[in-house]
């Protein structure tokens, strides 16, 4: 992880596409902005593994689905 110290009022530049400005600092807290194209998409950590766990369990199939499926095929070979 690369550490940096900025200002207020200080970016970072990253690949020349996006920027990262301290905007303020108020006791523990920072605000930040974020320039960045269009196409790329901005997240805070929380929401982005949110999303990922919820994706996750979309996209896997739920036990109870596969096993009325499987008692189905079953149920019509005979």
């Amino acid at each position: 992880m690369l550490v940096l110290s900025r200002k207020k009022g200080e970016s970072i530049i990253i690949t020349d596409q996006i920027e990262v400005t301290i905007l303020s600092v108020e006791g523990d807290t920072v605000k930040v902005g974020i320039k960045a194209p269009s196409h790329i998409d901005i997240f805070r950590k929380e929401i982005y593994l949110s999303i990922k766990e919820s994706n996750q369990e979309s996209a896997a199939p739920a036990p109870l689905e596969i096993n009325t499926l499987i008692e189905r095929l079953r149920e019509a070979k005979n």
